[in-house]
């Protein structure tokens, strides 16, 4: 059965090395680059930034595509990269597939533009 990793946005760069090599180690399939983030960053000062959870959407897209583009780098195509974190356009999916996914996960991005954003990722 294949299986995928999914991590957060808020890795350090020996973090990201050592899951690369226990991505390799145990035949993982692919690493989903990312899921939430703990970090209020970016939203500091909104109505509901102190909230608890994860955020997600636009505040994580950069460093969502960071993570992504250093897993890319460590690994190598020897696993799948998916990109998610703030894809919330067409020119965010290809920054995703410019920054080494060979798929993307759209999720925030439908709440905010609804089934269209599909369509128009679609390169």
């Amino acid at each position: 059965m294949p299986l995928a990793l999914k991590v957060a946005p808020d890795l350090e760069d020996a973090d990201i090395a050592a899951i690369a090599d226990a991505v390799r180690r145990h035949r993982i399939e692919g690493v989903i680059a990312t899921n939430t983030s703990l970090s209020r960053e970016g939203v500091e000062g909104c109505a509901h930034a102190g909230e608890a959870g994860g955020l997600s959407g636009a505040p994580i897209r950069n460093r969502a595509t960071n993570i992504l583009r250093k897993f890319s780098l460590q690994l190598k195509g020897e696993a799948a990269l998916i990109g998610a974190g703030g894809i919330l356009s067409r020119g965010d999916a290809q920054e995703k597939f410019a920054s080494g996914a060979s798929l993307v996960q759209l999720y925030t991005g439908l709440v905010y533009r609804g089934p269209d954003l599909v369509a128009q990722c679609v390169p």
